[in-house]
């Protein structure tokens, strides 16, 4: 065999070799990074979940405050507990973060700060309970919450946005769509949010 022909044969086996090994990196680096991405959007919802049940945790003993001066508002606590209720039973898989799961657990949700909103009202007619430390101290902590609630939200929505573009972007969309891996769905602002409440003095 002549050293030229030696030389043809010896790089087409190294092309035949290096093309499959290439790819077979190249699919399981993209591989691995669709799954540390689904993890840390799995962690993001676990933090989204965490604050909403620190909130849910507050409001028994907002309400058990709030009864003990304004028990003849019977129905507006009984609301809030049941909100509560609603929104603690709506659970979300979070390997199915779809935009439906997501729009049904926010909008429970909305029912409870609706409500919590309605007691937290008419707290303005008790001065008495106004004036109360524990009341004080448990509307500071629901307060807290809120801010947490918010952030975690906004932190859930970046990693499920870098989440998506890796998923729907070339060549990983290939691997993405071999594996299952799809996009995951978003926090909303709330309708009409985009409105500022009008003030009156």
């Amino acid at each position: 065999m002549k050293k030229g022909t030696l030389i043809i044969v010896i790089a087409v086996v190294a092309v035949i070799l290096i093309i499959p090994l290439s790819l077979f990196f190249w699919g399981k680096n993209s591989y691995n990074s669709l799954v540390k991405a689904d993890e840390q959007v799995s962690a993001a919802w676990a933090q989204v979940e965490n604050v909403y049940q620190r909130r849910a945790d507050l409001i028994p003993n907002l309400v058990a405050t709030v009864k003990g001066y304004a028990e003849h508002e019977s129905s507006t606590l009984e609301s809030v507990m049941e909100a509560r209720s609603k929104a603690t039973s709506v659970t979300v898989d979070p390997s199915v973060l779809s935009e439906e799961s997501i729009e049904r657990f926010q909008s429970s949700q909305g029912e409870l700060s609706q409500a919590i909103g309605r007691l937290l009202m008419i707290t303005e007619n008790y001065p008495d309970l106004k004036a109360n430390q524990n009341f004080r101290d448990l509307q500071a902590q629901l307060e807290g919450t809120e801010n947490r609630i918010s952030t975690e939200r906004m932190k859930f929505n970046e990693t499920a946005r870098a989440y998506n573009t890796m998923v729907r972007t070339f060549p990983n969309n290939i691997i993405a769509s071999m594996f299952g891996f799809s996009a995951k769905g978003y926090f909303k602002a709330a309708e009409g949010a985009e409105t500022a409440p009008a003030v009156e003095f």
